[in-house]
């Protein structure tokens, strides 16, 4: 259920990650049973990491804070639509329901165009610009062979 205190907070993340200058203006809250479970805000710069996206850094957060890796009942709040990498971690996740502010025309306007990673997802793997060249496929199926019959695997 939708809460505006929680995109708020989100938007505010945002805010103070651009007076800070410690990444880019984008922030994101995780919300189960009413209760805040994880924060982020992007730290790419500040980490000198790509994937430290506010979305990522919450998730990493909630997981942490929840014990698990998965965060079923859990809502995210984020200050812009999330970009393809970070909407692929929202559904490993398991999150239920995503509510944002901004969307991705808003970004791209501010300097944030993930166009490009949209277009590149719907290519074959052989189109794309980032070269992919599959090798060695035989082992690696084998070790996913011996993971489907392992007796501790955890599911996820």
């Amino acid at each position: 259920m939708y809460e505006e205190k929680y995109m708020r907070e989100a938007i505010e993340l945002s805010k103070k990650c651009l007076v800070s200058g410690t990444g880019g203006p984008f922030g994101a809250v995780i919300v189960k049973d009413g209760k805040v479970v994880g924060r982020g805000s992007n730290r790419v710069t500040l980490d000198n990491d790509c994937t430290a996206h506010a979305e990522v850094t919450a998730i990493r957060e909630a997981c942490r804070n929840l014990h698990t890796f998965q965060l079923t009942g859990c809502d995210i709040y984020t200050s812009c639509e999330p970009c393809p990498m970070c909407l692929g971690a929202i559904y490993w996740a398991r999150l239920e329901t995503v509510y944002f502010a901004a969307d991705r025309s808003d970004a791209s306007a501010a300097g944030f165009d993930d166009s490009f990673i949209y277009n590149e997802i719907d290519l074959n793997w052989s189109e794309r610009k980032v070269s992919a060249l599959q090798k060695m496929r035989t082992e690696a199926v084998g070790v996913l062979q011996q993971w489907k019959n392992c007796t501790y695997r955890i599911d996820y």
